[in-house]
């Protein structure tokens, strides 16, 4: 099979302390691992990187939050896949281009966990590629529900995960990902 990894959304603008409190502070060293391993056996690097044209909005074109974080920055010919919403899918050509390629299996890293990771990974899977997810390379913030009760960041990461999970993808640790696709 030939994979992807696709990068989604690890931008400056998750630095903004609008977010508060968040989980998992080792997903981007987690990502930067995998993005080694990629780029050691010559696979594919994808990023996705959301922008709004909102001038209030941190992942406002024009400000800093819109770049990707230093850490997992692309390198060389890596694509990069531009969005609006949360999927990576919609209102860009990512599935045509890892038609042509003929990759079927994509890995799934990112922020945040129950917005365009999942979402990214449910159409991902819904489009019939083998998709993974990789639990300890995504992180959630802590969010308030309908009721205006607060939802811890992990528990958000956790649900979050679980609602995907076998449905859409397979989720697993880095270590787990890299042993079974011998990376």
């Amino acid at each position: 099979m030939n994979k992807a990894l696709l990068v989604v959304d690890v931008q400056k603008a998750f630095y903004n302390e609008k977010w508060g409190d968040r989980n998992n502070h080792d997903a981007e060293e987690k990502m930067a691992t995998l993005i080694d391993h990629w780029r050691k056996k010559g696979l594919e690097v994808i990023y996705i990187q959301h922008q709004s044209n909102d001038p209030e909005s941190v992942f406002y074109t024009k400000q800093e939050g819109v770049e990707i974080k230093e850490s997992v920055k692309p390198i060389g010919e890596e694509q990069i896949f531009t969005k609006t919403v949360n999927s990576g899918f919609i209102g860009t050509n990512l599935e045509s281009y890892l038609r042509e390629r003929e990759i079927n299996e994509v890995v799934i890293v990112g922020l945040t966990t129950p917005h365009c990771v999942s979402t990214t990974a449910r159409m991902s899977g819904n489009l019939g590629f083998h998709t993974y997810v990789v639990s300890d390379a995504t992180a959630a913030y802590g969010i308030y529900d309908q009721d205006g009760n607060y939802v811890e960041p992990e528990k958000v990461h956790t649900v979050s995960l679980a609602t995907i999970h076998e449905e859409f993808a397979l989720v697993m640790t880095t270590d787990q990902l890299i042993k079974k696709l011998a990376l």
